[in-house]
């Protein structure tokens, strides 16, 4: 384990957020129903206001987030500061449902995007903090550009969760070999 138990949680939430838009799959937060689902995948907890603006909202986080992948250290910095101060982050420990000790730093009644989005800074803090920020990759497959982040010791994931792209790419380099010996 890199980081604490909910840091890996909450970064491995933020890459299943990033890649809900797909090139290949398209929207996949096209409903609230989907937006339902992905939070229960998640296990995401508090309130909810069901509505076409939160599902706007969590729409509009998940682009925000998606430029820390592309970002330096220092525009990833601010984007942190920006989503910890837009909800009025106040971090403490909690342990709720199935989940031991960890921080929350908004209200279980705080807009949904807001928590979501605070959880998601909380845990790049670790990520900047321990200057990880090169374990963030975009998946090495030809044709995907889902996001991943590494938390392997050895630092070796270079293919995304989203589909078969690890698989394909390994069948194609054995049958290149194949084919030239």
């Amino acid at each position: 384990m890199i980081f604490a138990h909910d840091t890996e949680v909450a970064l491995r939430s933020v890459v299943n957020l990033v890649n809900t838009l797909d090139s290949e799959r398209g929207e996949l937060l096209a409903s609230g129903a989907d937006l339902d689902r992905f939070l229960a995948e998640e296990e995401f907890s508090g309130s909810r206001a069901h509505d076409a603006a939160e599902l706007a909202a969590v729409r509009t986080l998940r682009s925000r987030l998606r430029s820390l992948w592309d970002a330096t250290e220092e525009d990833a910095v601010d984007l942190v500061n920006a989503l910890l101060a837009e909800a009025e982050a106040l971090p403490q420990l909690v342990r709720h449902d199935h989940w031991d000790w960890h921080l929350h730093a908004t209200t279980p009644e705080a807009p949904l995007a807001d928590r979501m989005g605070t959880e998601a800074a909380m845990a790049f803090v670790d990520v900047i903090r321990s200057r990880e920020l090169d374990r963030l990759r975009i998946c090495a497959a030809d044709d995907c550009e889902a996001v991943l982040i590494d938390l392997s010791k050895n630092r070796s994931k270079r293919y995304c969760d989203t589909g078969n792209c690890a698989n394909r790419a390994h069948v194609r380099a054995y049958r290149e070999r194949k084919a030239a010996s």
